[in-house]
């Protein structure tokens, strides 16, 4: 009887955890059994592993093998253990030294004639085995370029079990990353530069809305009547946030990994992601879900950069309900049966709404009832409101005149202004942990940054008026200084506050 051991990784949403694949061969009948709470696609693995083996050239074994997957209660997923199981069967038999596989992680799918095929979640699994001090992998060569994102581990790819076997002989080297794979698009690339905000005309209170947001990483609703730019700001705000950092790009990167959208012509996501779902998205393609474990949805896409609800008020009160917990927590958590899958979820949102259900061009050619107007309006509730840090209204273009345009500034010259902003309030938070005014908790901006009692007290006569509430008053400190930090003052004073309440004004939604 022989026994051997490899190692691959499972994914709970982002999190890896370390699996043990044991191969037994023992005597009895030839058969193949699988433990260790496989799905049914990993269950198909002892036949295709076996197909796989056998068209290398090598050989199964003709008696009874066991394979067990540990954690036993663990939900294993996928087809990405079929090269450790494949590996841990020939070192079981013989047919390979076992020398190499200790500290060593092989992930990969084996087609039948022993390809080697790509998986999901090559760097969240590469980033958890690091974690755990593995510091040798074996991965898919299509996966290559996105396994060379994590350092401190060495990798290699593999086209076909062959190779494998091979080189656990030490009879072939497998194939090293060949490229940077730290290479990303250029944000200035001429695609990227067709959106500018020149190119708008008129609405500066909207422009204005938008450099604050970029400026503190606030939540926006723009309102207005159709064709007046609020879809064309949206597309614009990506341009004027910083590129990410590289912490924030491998964890924007790990979410794209399990998503299976990663591209290998820029492995590493650098620049802020901008998602627009359809208003006639399914709550699960939103949030993430689907069948076994949750895959992430458009808010986890969305991480570290800015999700747009464009017609927001057509999603439906169940769908935006569902991003309340969301926008203060900053991560999602789906509970399946089989487990609880966590996934980032720290974006921007931004959402454009038309006034009433008619939308004319101008506001005194509505049809609508009031009746008719307020429930269109009562499509966003309240609390999802309260969460909203910006709020603007827009209104018709009067005159397509050329001046118009030619005033207006572009989004390098705002840019400028907003990483300034940043750079103020990294320098503020970065010992705390936070990068953006909109990360502070209120605590922290009513006790230790506590604003004199004459700055605030229009705050003051809001909350005792019922006019904000205790949620409100917090962001609207936030935005104030914000707004500080686009002047280049030190402290946010009662026209900050004051600008930052009227921005809350809830005729705007």
């Amino acid at each position: 009887m022989r026994l051997a051991r490899t190692w691959s990784v499972a994914l709970l949403g982002l999190e890896g955890r370390l699996v043990e694949i044991e191969a037994d061969i023992g005597a009895g009948l030839p058969g193949t059994k699988l433990v260790g709470l496989p799905d049914p696609g990993l269950r198909e693995a002892k036949d295709r592993v076996k197909a796989a083996v056998r068209n290398s050239g090598q050989r199964w074994p003709d008696t009874s093998v066991t394979l067990g997957l540990s954690p036993a209660n663990l939900p294993k997923v996928g087809s990405g253990y079929d090269l450790g199981i494949a590996v841990a069967v020939l070192a079981a038999s013989g047919s390979v030294p076992a020398t190499k596989l200790l500290g060593t992680v092989l992930l990969g799918e084996l087609a039948l004639d022993g390809r080697v095929r790509p998986v999901r979640g090559v760097l969240p699994a590469l980033l958890a085995a690091r974690g755990v001090g593995y510091r040798r992998a074996v991965v898919p060569l299509e996966s290559l370029f996105e396994g060379a994102l994590v350092d401190g581990i060495e990798v290699a790819g593999a086209s076909r079990l062959s190779e494998v076997v091979d080189w656990l002989r030490d009879e072939h080297q497998l194939s090293p990353p060949e490229d940077d794979p730290r290479r990303s698009r250029d944000p200035g690339a001429p695609s990227a530069g067709l959106a500018d905000l020149a190119d708008i005309v008129g609405q500066p209170e909207a422009r204005w809305a938008l450099e604050v947001a970029a400026a503190g990483g606030h939540h926006l609703l723009m309102t207005g009547p159709p064709g007046v730019g609020k879809t064309m700001l949206a597309e614009r705000l990506p341009g004027l946030l910083p590129p990410l950092s590289d912490e924030e790009a491998l964890e924007v990167t790990a979410v794209h990994s399990v998503d299976g959208s990663i591209e290998p012509d820029a492995p590493l996501v650098r620049v802020p992601p901008f998602v627009s779902p359809h208003h006639s998205i399914s709550m699960a393609a939103l949030i993430g879900g689907g069948t076994g474990l949750a895959m992430p949805g458009a808010i986890s896409k969305a991480h570290r950069g800015v999700l747009f609800l464009d017609e927001a008020t057509e999603y439906g009160g169940d769908r935006l309900d569902s991003l309340r917990t969301v926008l203060e927590q900053g991560e999602v958590r789906i509970a399946r049966a089989r487990g609880v899958v966590r996934y980032p979820a720290r974006f921007q949102l931004v959402m454009a709404a038309n006034p009433c259900a008619c939308a004319p061009p101008r506001e005194v050619d509505c049809c609508c009832t009031p009746t008719a107007r307020r429930r269109y309006a009562s499509r966003f509730s309240g609390p999802l409101l309260d969460r909203v840090d910006l709020r603007v209204r827009m209104r018709p273009i009067t005159a397509m005149s050329t001046t118009l345009a030619d005033e207006a500034e572009s989004t390098a010259r705002v840019k400028s202004r907003v990483l300034s902003a940043r750079d103020r309030a990294v320098a503020r938070w970065a010992a705390r942990g936070w990068s953006t005014n909109a990360e502070v908790p209120g605590a922290v901006l009513r006790k230790e940054f506590a604003l004199p009692a004459r700055s605030t007290a229009l705050l003051d006569k809001g909350l005792d008026s019922g006019a904000i509430t205790a949620r409100g008053a917090d962001r609207c400190l936030r935005v104030a200084w914000t707004l500080a930090d686009l002047e280049g003052a030190d402290l946010p004073c009662g026209d900050h506050v004051a600008a930052a309440l009227e921005f809350r004004d809830r005729r705007a939604a």
